[in-house]
């Protein structure tokens, strides 16, 4: 590999829109192994079978669930890391700053959830949806307002990754109560033998990351034998990261594992769960099956739930006079951001793959095909609306 070639990929992943395209580019990869002779390939290798079997403790799954339930545990630790950074030391540790994303959160969420529950409150197989829409996909969001580059305004990135963060806790909370399969006690007594442990290292002030990392593996498997989501284990996990250390205040080991982790999660973790989650097999799709309740649901909440939800909420709040639009954002950028937190995509993708996985029958639709429309038609008028409503040049600091 040459210099020349050396410097494009690092000023690649330098990028801020780094991790969206790479994201782009693993579903657009998985789309073509779908669709093409790579199909049965493409297939074989996500059924694979990986087994870790110590003595009679036993965890079998096709590589798939392993990407979906393990992979997204350090996704979900990375949100849990962002979360308590920023309720701590961060924009969320300020109570005015919390108001307008928590509102819009709220309604990013409630809006999509009804207007899928709408189409679909008469079938009980695909009513489980109902959470699919109300995701949003920060990532994606954020790589597409990085395309406008220093025109966007720090404050329209604040409001809208704290909005994020709240969007995150919320499908936390849908996961750890709507999307749990039978409940084994022995394993969350494990579960709950780990957190005193993890406690304790907190308050001895332990800041070497093994220790929290190798019990947060046996919290992680004890969890995904409880039938609880064993992703939230991840959030669980960083909740006891020490925010700083006693004897050398300026060390941060949350900070660090959250540096050290964002460039693994943007990288790869993201973009392996996207190729083995958005390989939609287009080839035979009828105008029925595009039309079915459960995408049309999906596509329309991501699109106008989101956008109804948060703009709408938000201006209420704001007219209200319970608080106000962030210092450089305008109604125009407001209704941009909100469009652009339809883009649902990995985040919808993995509710999406929660609320059907034990369905136990063939399903007549595909809520991948709501789940990509919904996000594209989102994130397109989302970027058209902001590039029209930012000024053209960067604002100038003051």
């Amino acid at each position: 590999m040459n210099t020349q070639s050396e410097s494009f990929i690092s000023s690649f992943f330098k990028m801020e829109a780094a991790g969206g395209i790479l994201l782009i580019c693993s579903a657009l990869l998985a789309i073509v192994c779908a669709n093409t002779f790579l199909h049965e390939y493409y297939k074989l290798f996500l059924s694979t079978p990986v087994a870790i079997t110590i003595g009679t403790f036993n965890i079998a799954k096709p590589l798939l669930l392993w990407i979906n339930d393990g992979l997204m545990a350090i996704f979900f630790f990375l949100v849990g890391l962002e979360l308590k950074r920023e309720l701590l030391e961060g924009e969320l540790s300020d109570k005015r700053n919390i108001i307008l994303p928590g509102i819009g959160a709220i309604g990013g969420m409630l809006v999509p959830a009804l207007i899928y529950v709408y189409f679909n409150y008469d079938d009980p197989v695909a009513v489980k949806g109902w959470a699919i829409p109300a995701a949003t996909d920060i990532a994606f969001a954020l790589g597409v307002l990085s395309l406008l580059g220093s025109r966007v305004p720090v404050t329209l990135k604040v409001f809208l990754t704290s909005l994020a963060i709240f969007d995150d806790i919320g499908a936390i909370l849908i996961i750890a109560f709507f999307y749990t399969s039978k409940i084994s006690m022995a394993a969350l007594i494990a579960v709950a033998i780990c957190i005193p442990i993890l406690t304790m290292m907190n308050r001895a002030n332990v800041i070497s990351k093994s220790p929290y990392i190798l019990i947060g593996i046996i919290m992680w498997a004890a969890m995904l034998k409880s039938g609880v989501h064993a992703t939230l284990a991840g959030v669980l996990l960083a909740m006891f990261i020490p925010m700083r250390s006693k004897e050398f205040p300026k060390l941060s080991p949350l900070k660090t594992l959250e540096h050290d982790l964002h460039s693994i999660v943007a990288f790869f973790v993201l973009p392996v769960f996207a190729f083995a989650n958005a390989g939609l097999n287009l080839r035979g799709i009828s105008a029925e099956q595009v039309l079915h309740d459960v995408p049309i649901g999906i596509a329309l909440g991501l699109f106008i739930g989101k956008l109804v939800g948060i703009f709408g909420l938000c201006g209420l709040a704001i007219k209200m006079n319970m608080t106000q639009l962030p210092k450089g954002m305008n109604w125009a950028s407001l209704f941009g951001t909100a469009a652009l937190c339809g883009i649902g995509f990995t985040m919808s993708l993995f509710v999406g793959s929660l609320a059907f996985e034990e369905t136990g029958v063939n399903l007549l639709f595909d809520e991948r095909l709501g789940i990509i429309i919904g996000s594209l038609a989102s994130g397109i008028l989302g970027y058209l609306v902001l590039a029209k409503s930012l000024p053209k040049v960067a604002p100038v600091a003051k």
